[in-house]
């Protein structure tokens, strides 16, 4: 039986896609990339903002063609959609034959099987549990790389943001089972581990009494195999002192931190639900470059979060010109039904939510272009990623990008490289995002 896989959404959501993979894989399904000839189509939805819940209803509607086109027979709506709204799928898209919420992915192969068996099936366990992780997951990610979820949920509560209720409450995995999944990733030939959950900087907190990230880092920076961990998703307020010291010290945890602020005016983080002001943003990030000087900060803003001014949004632009994040992504604002700034007076109008968001970009655009530039003449560790088709060129990542969302190092060298190579990298030239280099003898 052959099983089509869709992901959609965040890298949160990739690592329990690749979960119920590996699980139809033990189970003796066979995995597909061609959609007409797959009997079981899963669909791994979002829900995060409105985009992100319309490509979701559109790929389950397309898929639902494929029973008439295709060889489908089963199709499942898993994910953060499929946890929201499972009552308005199974009637608002009768092709749907399956629900597997977020909370409920270990139980994916009960649900295809129920499905094939023309019963309408749903597994959606209540949001406080932790899915058994059994298994080994089935990678999605080229097999160099791999997300490492340490935690479900979130506690935070910003007003715009939805996942609490879609995903529960701040859960994280025991610290023995991590270290068992990132040593089967070495196992795989996984090199580069990328830590991810709504919010990596409070781990432990639930479980231990206290944070432990920096223990779980010290840990993981153990395991043979491993040359890269990266940390996503840390929120300001939440490092500690003991966090940058390990980050700084530990040779393989990358100098790389995503922050994701979300404004600069103080008046919106306060609306926001947010935990820091300006202030304490601006002192947090002058005490990480002062320990890590080479530091690369990512962060994501929000444009037009509602009652926003054109003055506050004029105080953002200014933030980011003192600033100068090497990494940056904005997110026009989206309502979300009942989050609290879905019902906020003053909604900004779509056309100045998207003006603001070009105009943050663009300011970022020149920073970014600047620093590439400045990165030339400089010697960099890259991780190869693939060989560009007819040239004598190479795609690869260094510390400073994250896969997806950063830009590349492309490599000139008449050498043969292989995809998971490490190798050293003078910086000749830069374009827009990405860098060009050779390789240093």
């Amino acid at each position: 039986m052959k099983v089509l896989f869709i992901s959609l959404g965040c890298d949160k959501n990739l690592t329990d896609s690749e979960a119920m993979l590996g699980l139809l894989n033990q189970a003796g399904y066979t995995i597909t990339d061609d959609e007409q000839e797959a009997e079981v189509i899963v669909v791994n939805t979002c829900s995060f903002i409105h985009d992100a819940k319309e490509e979701s209803i559109n790929t389950l509607l397309e898929m639902g063609q494929l029973k008439e086109t295709g060889s489908c027979k089963a199709l499942i709506a898993a994910g953060c959609l499929a946890q929201r709204y499972h009552k308005e799928i199974f009637k608002e898209i009768p092709e749907v034959d399956g629900i597997v919420g977020t909370a409920s992915y270990d139980e994916i192969v009960s649900v295809v099987e129920a499905a094939l068996k023309k019963q309408k099936a749903q597994a959606l366990e209540p949001l406080n549990r932790l899915p058994a992780a059994g298994g080994k997951r089935l990678l999605t990610t080229g097999g160099w790389y791999a997300y490492l979820k340490i935690a479900e949920g979130c506690d935070k509560h910003c007003t715009y943001c939805i996942i609490p209720k879609i995903r529960g409450e701040y859960r994280s995995i025991p610290m023995e089972e991590l270290i068992l999944q990132a040593k089967e990733l070495a196992d795989q030939g996984v090199k580069e581990l990328i830590l991810v959950a709504q919010e990596t900087t409070v781990y432990g907190q639930d479980l231990y009494g206290k944070k432990m990230l920096p223990v779980l880092l010290k840990e993981l920076a153990k395991l043979q195999g491993i040359v890269w961990i990266r940390l996503l998703y840390c929120y300001p307020e939440e490092i500690t002192e003991e966090l940058i010291q390990v980050i700084k010290t530990e040779k393989k945890i990358c100098h790389y931190l995503d922050l994701p602020i979300q404004h600069a005016n103080d008046e919106i983080l306060k609306r926001m639900g947010r935990k820091t002001n300006q202030k304490q943003l601006v002192e947090k990030i002058k005490r990480l470059r002062e320990e890590i000087p080479d530091l690369v900060l990512r962060t994501t803003l929000i444009a037009g979060f509602p009652g926003e001014t054109k003055e506050q949004h004029r105080e953002v632009l200014e933030f980011v010109d003192t600033i100068e994040f090497e990494r940056l992504g904005v997110f026009s604002y989206s309502a979300e039904e009942d989050t609290p700034a879905a019902l906020f007076p003053n909604q900004v109008s779509e056309e100045e939510k998207e003006a603001w968001r070009d105009e943050i970009m663009e300011l970022q655009q020149e920073i970014a272009f600047e620093q590439a530039q400045s990165r030339i003449g400089e010697q960099f560790t890259v991780l190869i990623e693939g060989k560009i088709s007819g040239e004598d060129a190479y795609i690869g990542r260094s510390y400073m990008d994250a896969p997806n969302v950063d830009g590349y190092v492309f490599v000139n060298t008449k050498e043969e490289l292989f995809s998971g190579d490490f190798v050293q990298v003078r910086i000749t030239g830069a374009a827009e995002y990405d860098l060009i280099g050779e390789i240093e003898e």
